[in-house]
């Protein structure tokens, strides 16, 4: 069985190389071409819908796709999970777009993304659908400056100017005030982001509609944007690789790409003034006092964004599995729950070796009492 050090490398060395990179396109195809297929005896499906529809193939018995941004964690999990129980799952990391496709054509056991279902996507859903947070994450600023070795001090206006074309050049003066002493090069300025439908990009842009009236009002926040400038990269692999590759590039990844590709990341100013490192504890500063304030009946799509806190990283979010409430299948729908379950108490204590927060204990509760409340059909 591999790592999942090797796993994630692999991904990483396939995008660095040019070839079809770990997250597709924004299409809810998931075909094999464009997708990281975490499967755990390591056989592939060529499509995260081929085994949903009725009984399980060879390999998966349970099928899924979506999010890039918990794909290191989710490996570690389904693996485990497999040796315990001899349930394989097989995922593909498709985007968050994707995975929320899929899920509403029917053709997988549960999705997964970073960015809470809209309303209208929940209207267009065959059943209706759970929001199941698993862990909390950290979208980093991550880049390529020659000659700069020290983390680059951020603040949400200038991120967000990058981003829509207005801050052109590395030595802009407003990246220099921030940065006092560093040699900044007078390098153009290259913006890598997602090319494709993805919960990373909703949870970037989520931030920077919350710090820039500018921003807020066109591109605003999505899965999805008409990006002012720069290039595209297929999934957080895609993107990590093009920023590793490029000198003077510029993008955004989750905090454990970023760290498995060696790249430099961003300290951004929060709600409270400080610039913060997106680290495990910044996280759960993020989400400290959100269970208190979430009532009974919850559906979760929550934002966390630009949070209060001294040592709150401005930029962390829920992830979430995404499930039909009422099933299709009565058997693949209890084992999808007793994964869940197990995921959300003993996969839990996994998180933070991975750079992922986990759960506050209270919201653990809250989904344990829900999963427990939910009753299968005996006939799907």
């Amino acid at each position: 069985m591999p790592s999942l050090s090797r796993l994630v490398a692999a991904s990483l060395v396939g995008s660095l190389a040019g070839v079809a990179g770990a997250c597709g396109g924004a299409g809810g195809s998931g075909s094999a071409g464009g997708s990281t297929s975490s499967t755990i005896n390591a056989t592939k499906t060529p499509n995260a819908a081929a085994s949903a529809g009725g009984g399980s193939t060879a390999g998966a018995q349970l099928t899924g796709a979506g999010a890039t941004f918990p794909y290191p964690i989710y490996s570690r999990w389904f693996a485990e999970y497999a040796t315990r129980t001899g349930v394989k799952i097989n995922y593909q990391s498709i985007g968050s777009g994707g995975g929320i496709r899929q899920l509403i054509d029917g053709t997988v056991d549960f999705g997964a993304s970073d960015a809470p279902m809209s309303d209208e996507e929940l209207a267009r859903a065959k059943r209706p659908i759970l929001h199941i947070p698993t862990v909390l994450g950290a979208v980093v600023v991550t880049y390529n400056v020659p000659g700069v070795t020290q983390p680059l001090a951020l603040t949400g206006d200038v991120v967000a100017d990058i981003f829509a074309g207005k801050i052109t050049r590395w030595n802009d003066q407003r990246l220099a005030a921030l940065n006092p002493g560093v040699a900044l090069p007078p390098q153009d300025i290259l913006v890598v982001h997602r090319s494709d439908g993805s919960g990373t990009t909703y949870i970037f842009s989520d931030y920077l509609s919350a710090v820039s009236r500018t921003w807020a009002a066109s591109p605003g926040k999505g899965k999805e944007l008409q990006w002012p400038v720069g290039i595209g990269g297929k999934g957080n692999e895609g993107v990590a690789g093009q920023v590793k590759q490029t000198p003077g590039a510029i993008g955004y990844v989750e905090l454990a790409y970023a760290r498995q590709n060696g790249l430099p990341i961003g300290t951004v100013k929060n709600a409270d003034g400080n610039f913060v490192t997106p680290s495990i504890d910044a996280v759960t500063a993020a989400a400290a006092g959100v269970a208190a304030k979430l009532p009974p009946n919850t559906d979760f799509r929550v934002s966390i964004v630009n949070a209060p806190g001294a040592r709150a990283y401005p930029i962390s979010s829920f992830t979430y599995i995404l499930m039909d409430r009422t099933a299709r299948n009565a058997n693949r729908q209890q084992e999808l729950i007793a994964f869940l379950r197990w995921a959300l108490t003993d996969g839990e204590k996994e998180a933070a070796a991975l750079d992922y927060a986990p759960l506050p204990t209270a919201i653990q509760a809250m989904l344990i009492a829900r999963l427990d409340s939910l009753q299968t059909p005996a006939h799907a």
